[in-house]
């Protein structure tokens, strides 16, 4: 199971910890059978699933997420590069832009962020 790839539902229920947090987990079980009609036992399952994968915790029956949203959505983008273009953003980005050409406002977006992650 990779860290970092979340399935659909998945997704759902770390939406709704990332949005309540901290919540406590009799709570955590009353928010996800409202909007997924669980109950108690697959909300703990589903939670202890992603506290082992290390993006959330629960601590005495407070749910925290151990990385944010954000955090986490670039942890997803360094597997996937990693995966599908052995690390290489240069790679990706050359894919990419061989079958969608980058606008005038994405390019200088993109010599942006590079300016300010220059090394040295």
């Amino acid at each position: 199971m990779e860290q970092y790839k979340l399935g659909e539902m998945e997704q759902k229920f770390a939406d709704i910890i990332w949005a309540n947090q901290p919540v406590n987990s009799r709570t955590l079980t009353e928010l996800c059978a409202q909007a997924f009609a669980w109950k108690r036992t697959t909300t703990y399952t589903m939670l202890k699933r992603l506290c082992d994968r290390g993006i959330f915790q629960n601590d005495g029956g407070t749910v925290t997420a151990l990385m944010s949203k954000s955090e986490f959505g670039a942890a997803q983008g360094e597997q996937f590069l990693k995966e599908s273009f052995d690390g290489s953003l240069p790679g990706f980005l050359a894919a990419f832009s061989r079958r969608k050409k980058l606008s005038k406002k994405e390019i200088e977006e993109i010599r942006r962020l590079i300016d300010g992650h220059k090394e040295g």
